[in-house]
């Protein structure tokens, strides 16, 4: 182990035992003098890289029996059975009981898995054994990134950066790599344990986590398991002889959305490569030689557009458009209450996705919807009405597949069908043209994904490359005039730019003209309103005097 990992876990235990989340362990080891404790896992992976923000630990406890290991730290906390045989606990510190963003820990005996070699998530026979060696519980893990552990010692604890030589003995003695995870660490490689057909063949869904680390972590995936993975990708769609999903939907969909969510680019490209998406979402392929008008995209068919776009969302140009549409739209994480810092971040997370997504899917619609001069007399080629067929198309995907369901990375379908239907908006139509509560629907209101749309409207036109001349970001300039033309009207500034409400309403406006319930008053609604975003009337006076005035011409 180099002195750099040596600290960097050094550190990540010294951190846990100063906020107390491994007490438990200490007591549990004074209480039972045989008792082993063991952090293993993906924790001990991300310690050894320097990642900060890691909440889910799990822990393997050896020498002391379940029931006794449930009772104990049922005197510490709250604690509850999980599992087959109950031979997982999940187990919450007094200390943090009321804390919403503590992740209960993981605490199991060692335990062999059989798998049926069905593929299914949870189709394994388990066997725990509180005696068997630390090695061999590590042997059922998927990677070796993942085998490996660190054995907690009661009363040995690392406060200094700069670790003595016999520090360092210490370290490696502590740690458990039986499957050498510390060199596939250190070469950044993410590699099955021991046959990666073995493997893959005991839970398929580790097909779609071998993709998910390889973006998370930014590893290559090692040639065995690279092939094993595409051999076995088909049976992702398998079922079972009851007709449910071998691979539920939910796992599916979760290991693919984190994947994206880490590294998009990435993440396209491994779908593509290992046939994820031959077999999940065919509709996609169809965009491959799926020409475009050269002169309005030199930069490639369908595909090639699509993946150029998708790599424009960390780009340095997309990230100053994104602040300047933060500064118009997006005021701030302030002013939300009781919102908690966790919880803006699965905000973020969520519109960043759906971003990424509606990115992939804007241009769905025109294999489907193509029209060319050879086969259709066209003058040129053309993507008729691409954009409603491609909102259909993604819908259906999304449901498909359940990315809805994950918990902080699910997408919301309404609004990924939204942005697709609606990216050619400018288009069709001139933003100048567009009339206030036009303005207001789309990019104004918590009812429509406005920013995003701003933003997938940017990275197409960053994506769309003319065969002669700059890029064209007229439209987009335009409809950002008018928004901020707009902004100068919003009274509060939370989360989302809010524009004052409506002077009137119908109840109102029919009592100050005696006329009845009917299409007249949402017309007149409509139109106040119009007069109102323009900046014409600012009170309810003058909306009163404007009404008195002019009602009768109105339509």
């Amino acid at each position: 182990m180099t002195k750099k990992y040596a600290v960097n876990l050094q550190n990540f235990i010294s951190a846990l035992q100063k906020i107390s989340v491994l007490d438990w362990s200490k007591k549990l080891q004074k209480k039972f003098s045989k008792a082993e404790v063991y952090l293993v896992g993906g924790a001990v992976r991300d310690a050894i890289l320097g990642v900060k923000d890691n909440k889910d630990f799990d822990f393997v406890v050896r020498a002391v029996p379940m029931k006794k290991l449930e009772k104990f730290l049922s005197t510490l906390g709250w604690v509850e059975k999980l599992g087959r045989n109950f031979g997982v606990l999940k187990f919450k510190p007094r200390k943090f009981m009321l804390d919403k963003n503590f992740e209960p820990l993981d605490i199991a005996l060692p335990r062999v898995d059989f798998s049926f070699n069905t593929g299914g998530y949870k189709d394994f026979k388990v066997k725990f054994n509180k005696d068997l060696k630390i090695e061999e519980d590590l042997l059922r893990r998927d990677f070796t990134i993942n085998a490996i552990a660190i054995k907690l010692v009661a009363g040995v604890e690392t406060r200094h950066r700069n670790l003595s030589s016999g520090q360092m003995r210490a370290s490696l003695q502590n740690f458990i790599d039986p499957f050498n995870g510390l060199d596939d660490i250190k070469n950044k490689t993410i590699r099955a344990v021991g046959k990666p057909a073995e493997r893959f063949r005991e839970d398929y869904s580790r097909l779609l986590r071998a993709v998910r680390l390889s973006c998370q972590l930014n590893f290559e995936i090692e040639e065995k398991t690279f092939s094993a993975l595409k051999k076995f990708v088909s049976k992702l769609n398998n079922k079972n002889k009851k007709g449910d999903w071998i691979t539920p939907r939910e796992i599916l969909a979760k290991e693919i959305l984190r994947a994206f969510y880490y590294d998009p680019v990435k993440a396209f490209k491994l779908c593509d490569e290992t046939g994820i998406f031959k077999i999940l979402m065919p509709e996609i392929l169809k965009m491959k030689k799926c020409p475009q008008p050269k002169n309005f995209h030199s930069e490639g068919d369908v595909w090639e557009h699509t993946k150029f776009a998708l790599s424009k969302i960390n780009s340095s140009e997309f990230k100053r458009f994104e602040r300047k549409m933060n500064k118009l739209l997006v005021i701030s994480n302030k002013g939300q209450g009781k919102t908690s810092n966790a919880q803006n971040k699965i905000y973020f997370k969520k519109d960043f996705l759906e971003l990424v997504w509606a990115t992939i899917f804007h241009d769905l619609g025109k294999p489907y919807t193509i029209e060319t001069p050879e086969k259709d007399k066209v003058e040129r080629i053309r993507f008729n009405d691409h954009d409603n067929v491609g909102a259909d198309l993604a819908r259906k995907i999304c449901e498909r597949l359940n990315l809805s369901a994950p918990e902080n990375y699910s997408l919301n379908i309404d609004n990924i069908e939204k942005l697709v239907r609606k990216h050619m908006m400018l288009i069709h139509g001139h933003p100048r043209n567009f009339r206030p509560t036009t303005i207001e629907k789309y990019f104004f209101s918590e009812n429509f994904p406005g920013v995003n749309l701003i933003k997938l409207a940017y990275l197409d036109s960053l994506a769309t490359i003319p065969k002669n001349g700059p890029l064209e970001f007229d439209l987009i300039n335009a409809l950002l005039k008018r928004i901020k033309a707009m902004s100068s009207l919003m009274k509060t500034k939370k989360i989302r730019a809010q524009l004052p409400a409506p002077l009137l309403n119908g109840d109102e406006i029919m009592k100050l003209l005696k006329i009845s319930p009917g299409k007249k008053v949402g017309e007149l609604k409509e139109n106040l309103r119009e007069v109102q975003l323009s900046g014409q009337i600012k009170n309810k006076a003058e909306a009163k005097t404007y009404l008195r005035k002019n009602h009768k011409m109105l339509k």
